[in-house]
């Protein structure tokens, strides 16, 4: 079973407080998702999404405190689905994608890599696979940001939801 975490953007105006109306966000298939993230106007992280919020927040007791690096991934309002067996969906405000932005657009990925490596590279263990799971996560981080900030641009919303 693979499991993906979508990040959408979505006009204001266009919301509903509806699970139903969330969960129709995310049946479109592959192509016009993949249309979709060529415009920044979506984006999808594999199973690792968990680590990519590490590389943001770090690991309990050292955890971020509240603010926009902990919205980055799994931050959000939560919106509970009609079945309880499945995950939320998570609702930033634009407010909060403008503050997600700024926070991206200013960070350095040499600090965030450098805090969190050690926890990043562990389940591969193995010194020669740094420079491929540090590209990788840079990858990762440079679209993000251009993910939040064309949708800061439009001052949209950011509807998130685990797929499996």
């Amino acid at each position: 079973m693979s499991m993906y975490f979508h990040l959408r953007a979505v006009p204001p105006p266009a919301l509903r407080n509806s699970a139903p109306w969330f969960q129709r966000l995310f049946e479109d298939d592959w192509n016009t998702v993949r249309e979709r993230i060529g415009r920044h106007r979506e984006e999808v992280l594999d199973k690792l999404y968990g680590d990519v919020e590490l590389l943001y927040c770090g690991l309990p007791p050292n955890h971020a405190p509240d603010g926009p690096r902990t919205n980055v991934v799994l931050g959000g309002r939560p919106v509970f689905h009609n079945d309880p067996a499945v995950p939320p969906f998570l609702l930033l405000t634009a407010s909060q994608v403008g503050r997600v932005a700024g926070y991206l657009r200013s960070t350095d990925f040499d600090g965030l890599w450098r805090d969190a490596r050690p926890q990043l590279l562990r389940p591969y263990d193995m010194p020669e696979t740094e420079p491929a799971v540090r590209g990788m996560f840079a990858a990762t981080h440079r679209d993000l940001t251009a993910f939040y900030e064309r949708t800061a641009e439009y001052g949209d919303a950011v509807v998130k939801w685990l797929v499996a």
